[in-house]
């Protein structure tokens, strides 16, 4: 994984955060912490999307992000798994998986497809 692919996936983990945040803050502190996560998550978007396709980065950033806050809101927070959303969950990562592979990080482009 290039460097530039680790920009996008840290963007995610800090737009977990700040999701989390929105919901949860109650005190002066937490809606400092999430403001600076939105910061962070949106500084290490707009980097990646330099070398990357946009809509690639776009789309992987809120797959990641929806993945990452529907697994937290299992673990920490009492909403129920059920497979359904499993499923659909795996079928996001899966798209995610997709679009890295047929993007080319040496050219910002996407891959051609024969």
């Amino acid at each position: 994984m290039k460097a530039t692919w680790y920009k996008v996936v840290l963007a995610a983990l800090f737009e977990v955060g700040w999701v989390i945040g929105l919901k949860h803050s109650n005190n002066s502190w937490e809606w400092i912490g999430t403001g600076i996560a939105i910061a962070v998550s949106f500084y290490y978007l707009v980097t990646a999307g330099k070398n990357l396709p946009v809509g690639t980065v776009y789309a992987v950033f809120v797959g990641l992000g929806t993945t990452g806050t529907v697994i937290c809101e299992i673990l920490f927070f009492g909403v129920p798994a059920d497979a359904d959303k499993l499923m659909w969950i795996a079928l996001l990562v899966m798209g995610i998986i997709g679009l890295k592979l047929v993007t080319d990080i040496s050219e910002g482009k996407e891959k051609e497809i024969n």
